[in-house]
């Protein structure tokens, strides 16, 4: 009686619905129209609120472009695929210096604006939050490099027999549209034509070569997602040896115009032999394919982690073999490339790490130990910059390597060896592809040695005193 009665109720209450009992289809809620609105002009970074673009997330890009060395011509198109973070009228690209001929999405005219160093795109329609769409940009010009009166000049620099492009904090939108903030991460593909007798450098893995009419056509394949200043390109004359290290590809390219065997090649040959130490610090290598490239350019004082082949200023090596750089842009790959920043406020997690890194390996090499080394910067340190907040004009500055090294090892001491190694490999595989705040890693630190380290990363992160030692 009481199945009879269930039954009863359940075809009553169906009727009253206006269903019938073999009616299952959901029916859908009730829609909402979209509200489309422009997407925002920046990221809303702390430090640079305007770099990067709101409203869509970046999946890929492809890049088809050809160089003329002789007239500094670029020239070609970029696929972006992406997804709409909100309901879109409108989105921005940067890029600068650079002429949109012809844009479309998802196969339909857009309509452009240049603004500054932006590109405005108004698709035919409105795109819905949560849509996949593809945008084609043609475009071409000169490439020029973007300066800054305090972090120096990045992006595009044309040389004698070719050019180069990378840069930190920002470099790609030289060279390709882009959602260029490191937030946005995306994978990347690049084929370059140049005239024969130049080769042609980029991040990943090579892909099929091509030479017709004089020229010949590079390509190469990051499948692991990048942060844009960590895409790069350098064409010109180089002596490009290929082997093959634990599996993957090793692509090493050394200028001409520097010495075959000389102090930076045999610096770099030691690439697979650095990472291999840094892999038993820091867990798996994280990608595809290993190598490094040498720039013999007085304008590049420096080296960048560029995802799967950073690339090393010539300065580096001048007199003397310096495996010492490599440790540290190597170092990079796990900390800084996989696991990317979410804001430039907190660059420390890159570098602090990576000069720990040089630091572990001149104690592998026999030279100081790591003790030593963090003694001789805490006697005379400068502690009123906080190595956390350390403000957009000092992200390359002291606070950020040294004493950024020095929080690394500070809390070594602090949580001890076994849970601070343990967290140096477990902190790159979280968060492997992903982006981080400091936040983040306080949180896996008192995970990983079991208590509060409010204090301890309030004095050495964020405090302008000597920190006590621990």
């Amino acid at each position: 009686m009481r199945r009879a009665g269930t039954a009863v109720a359940a075809v009553t209450a169906l009727a009253l619905a206006g269903c019938s009992a073999d009616d299952e289809t959901p029916r859908p809620a009730p829609s909402v129209a979209p509200s489309f609105a422009p997407g925002a002009e920046g990221v809303g970074d702390p430090y640079f609120p305007l770099y990067g673009n709101g409203g869509y997330d970046v999946g890929g890009y492809d890049l088809k472009l050809t160089y003329a060395p002789a007239s500094g011509q670029l020239d070609g198109t970029a696929t972006i695929t992406a997804t709409a973070t909100q309901d879109l009228s409108t989105f921005n690209l940067d890029l600068a210096h650079l002429v949109a001929r012809e844009v479309t999405v998802d196969g339909l005219a857009a309509t452009t604006k240049a603004a500054g160093n932006e590109l405005v795109v108004t698709p035919s329609a409105g795109i819905v939050k949560g849509r996949a769409f593809t945008v084609v940009v043609d475009y071409g010009g000169k490439p020029q490099a973007l300066g800054n009166e305090t972090l120096g000049v990045g992006g595009w620099l044309r040389t004698k027999d070719g050019a180069f492009a990378l840069g930190q904090p920002e470099s790609a939108s030289t060279w390709f549209p882009v959602n260029d903030h490191p937030s946005d991460k995306a994978t990347f593909a690049l084929s370059m034509t140049v005239p024969d007798g130049l080769e042609v450098l980029g991040n990943g893995l090579p892909g099929e070569r091509a030479s017709s009419a004089g020229k010949t056509t590079w390509r190469w394949v990051e499948s692991t997602p990048l942060a844009s200043y960590l895409a790069f390109v350098v064409i010109g004359q180089y002596r490009v040896s290929t082997s093959t290290h634990d599996g993957k590809p090793m692509i090493i390219a050394i200028p001409e115009s520097l010495p075959a065997d000389g102090d930076a090649a045999r610096s770099l040959a030691r690439t697979g032999e650095v990472a291999d130490f840094l892999a038993t610090q820091f867990g798996p290598y994280p990608f595809d394919s290993y190598g490094g490239v040498v720039l013999d350019d007085g304008r590049v004082g420096y080296a960048l982690e560029t995802q799967s082949r950073p690339v090393y200023g010539n300065t580096f090596f001048v007199g003397r073999p310096n495996a010492t750089v490599v440790a540290h842009e190597l170092a990079h790959q796990w900390y800084g490339d996989s696991v990317a920043l979410a804001r430039w406020q907190d660059i420390w997690l890159n570098e602090g790490f990576a000069t720990y890194a040089e630091w572990l390996w001149q104690e592998h090499e026999g030279d100081r130990t790591v003790q030593q080394s963090f003694d001789r910067v805490y006697s005379g340190f400068n502690w009123s910059v906080p190595t956390g907040d350390p403000g957009p004009s000092r992200i390359f500055g002291d606070a950020v390597y040294q004493r950024g090294a020095m929080t690394v090892h500070a809390l070594r001491r602090t949580i001890g060896d076994p849970a601070f190694f343990a967290l140096l490999k477990s902190w790159p595989a979280e968060h492997r592809d992903g982006n981080v705040r400091t936040e983040d890693f306080i949180e896996a630190a008192e995970r990983a040695g079991g208590k509060d380290l409010g204090d301890f990363f309030e004095a050495w992160l964020f405090g302008k005193q000597k920190p006590p030692l621990p």
